[in-house]
């Protein structure tokens, strides 16, 4: 059965040259007013970033960088900082074991891929202890107060700031900006990706009228939908579509960015001409859409549905950062624009989104 990947926060791109524009040179810069807490002086450091958890008082240049969570490596690639240490993602990595555009960029760079260790609930202590870290980056994770006593106890650590897996993507890129001593490369990181996405929204100005909800399930009877502000959907509306206005009458499910609404409530998503969702597998698939009331949900009787089996495609789809956001969209494209596709030969395309 899928399930829900990440968590709606926990779960809940990679072109070379946009990869290459990211790598700017460094240069310090004064910057006390950050909505993430920290306060800099006497150039890049020292710096404080407060967190829900503590204070990473970071007093040098990093050199030794370790991630946690999601986001936070590929951001410190982007500014130039290969982690020598990672949280190992089996569930969207390829063949070699990595993320597939961590894995391009580094070794791009002619860098030594970082080495991987166990994080979640049972994060590698003495992996961490191992590496001789500068500092712990883990602004978008779901660590918890004990861990972050531990991981300070071996560097600077950067949590979140307020709810974990809740971080705004712009403000994780932020506040690694700040700890590696590069605040004024957050904004370029930022414009960066946002053009990245805009350019493609304007090669596709069909998509405009289209209505969205992204959904989905994490056992029989079950459906969640992701609201406006979650991370994939973000993406998606970003590329020029637009979400159906049911999704903000759904309570979120505290500290989720999604809403459970039960498959008894699929009717109501009688408006969205496209359906976003995720499979883990094709045999996930088959069980979901074996549901009668899922199967009657018409983008998905219409099958103006966009999904992947891809575990990697699903990853780097959920996440926006300097590393994914390129290497999913050209992949990304083809999937839309088969569904809008049949939305128009199926006579619906006016109707969603507009009543």
């Amino acid at each position: 059965m899928l399930t829900w990947f990440s968590g709606a926060r926990r779960g809940s791109l990679l072109a070379v040259t946009a990869a290459s524009a990211l790598l700017l040179s460094a240069c310090s810069s004064a910057d006390d007013d950050d909505k993430g807490g920290s306060s800099v002086s006497n150039g890049s450091f020292p710096v404080s970033i407060k967190s829900a958890l503590g204070t990473a008082k970071i007093e040098e240049q990093p050199e030794r960088v370790v991630t946690l969570g999601q986001g936070s490596a590929e951001t410190a690639i982007a500014l130039g900082h290969t982690p020598v240490g990672v949280e190992e993602y089996p569930w969207g990595s390829d063949k070699s074991g990595y993320l597939p555009w961590i894995h391009e960029a580094v070794t791009e760079k002619g860098d030594e891929l970082p080495k991987q260790f166990k994080g979640g609930e049972d994060i590698d202590m003495d992996a961490i202890l191992e590496l001789e870290p500068d500092v712990i980056l883990a602004p978008w994770s779901g660590i918890t107060q004990d861990q972050y006593d531990l991981l300070s106890d071996l560097a600077p650590t950067v949590a979140y700031p307020g709810l974990p897996w809740s971080t705004n993507w712009d403000e994780q890129i932020e506040l690694i900006s700040k700890a590696l001593g590069k605040p004024e490369k957050a904004e370029k990181l930022v414009d960066t990706i946002e053009g990245r996405l805009a350019d493609a929204a304007k090669k596709r100005p069909e998509y405009e009228d289209v209505s969205f909800s992204y959904v989905y399930t994490n056992g029989p009877g079950s459906l969640g939908v992701f609201q406006e502000e979650e991370q994939r959907v973000e993406m998606v509306s970003s590329l020029g579509l637009k979400v159906d206005p049911v999704v903000n009458t759904f309570k979120e499910t505290k500290g989720t960015d999604s809403a459970l609404i039960g498959l008894e409530n699929a009717e109501k998503l009688n408006k969205s001409d496209l359906v976003f969702t995720f499979y883990s597998d094709k045999k996930s698939r088959r069980e979901v859409e074996a549901q009668k009331l899922y199967a009657a949900i018409p983008a998905v009787e219409r099958g103006t549905v966009v999904a992947s089996e891809n575990n990697a495609f699903v990853t780097a789809s959920s996440i926006i950062n300097p590393l994914t956001v390129p290497w999913v969209v050209d992949r990304y494209l083809p999937l839309i624009d088969k569904a809008v596709e049949k939305l128009d030969k199926s006579g619906d395309g006016e109707s969603g989104g507009k009543d």
